[in-house]
């Protein structure tokens, strides 16, 4: 068995050390936010937060999540600044097929922690391993400077 703390929760699975986190977030605790997209780490799409670091789930083993806090997108709107970036994403209309949007959620989140006044080089920057096939980089880029206005006032 191997202990996680997930979205705050300590959750035990049955999973071989090598298993891609991504395989136990969706497969074996039943949380499907968090996306398959290409299994190489290049899209972005499996995106989650390990001790507030965006990575890859779907490069990253198990066994290198234990000990460590993970956030995944149904937990990332318990934080302000996720709260504060899905609530843009929203006022903003940023998704279109959304299928990429909660990678894009957690890396923009990633980004303001970082980051808190974020220029469009550092967004650019930051969110440069998150691929929309539907191009909506014009709203991605506005949603996290208006995410991080608000981030910051709520400080």
């Amino acid at each position: 068995m191997i202990d996680l703390t997930v979205n705050g929760a300590k959750v035990s699975v049955a999973a071989p050390d090598d298993m891609p986190l991504l395989w136990v977030i969706r497969d074996l605790l039943g949380m499907t936010g968090t996306k398959f997209g290409c299994g190489i780490g290049q899209c972005g799409a499996c995106t989650v937060h390990i001790d507030g670091e965006a990575q890859r789930a779907c490069l990253t083993p198990v066994s290198e999540a234990v000990g460590r806090t993970i956030t995944t997108i149904e937990g990332i709107g318990e934080t302000a600044t996720g709260k504060a970036v899905q609530q843009a994403w929203l006022d903003l209309d940023v998704v279109q097929c959304g299928y990429c949007q909660s990678g894009q959620i957690m890396s923009a989140a990633a980004l303001i922690k970082t980051t808190p006044e974020p220029t469009d080089a550092d967004i650019d920057q930051g969110m440069s391993g998150n691929i929309c096939r539907c191009g909506t980089y014009v709203r991605i880029r506005e949603a996290v400077k208006e995410a991080a206005k608000v981030a910051a006032t709520s400080k």
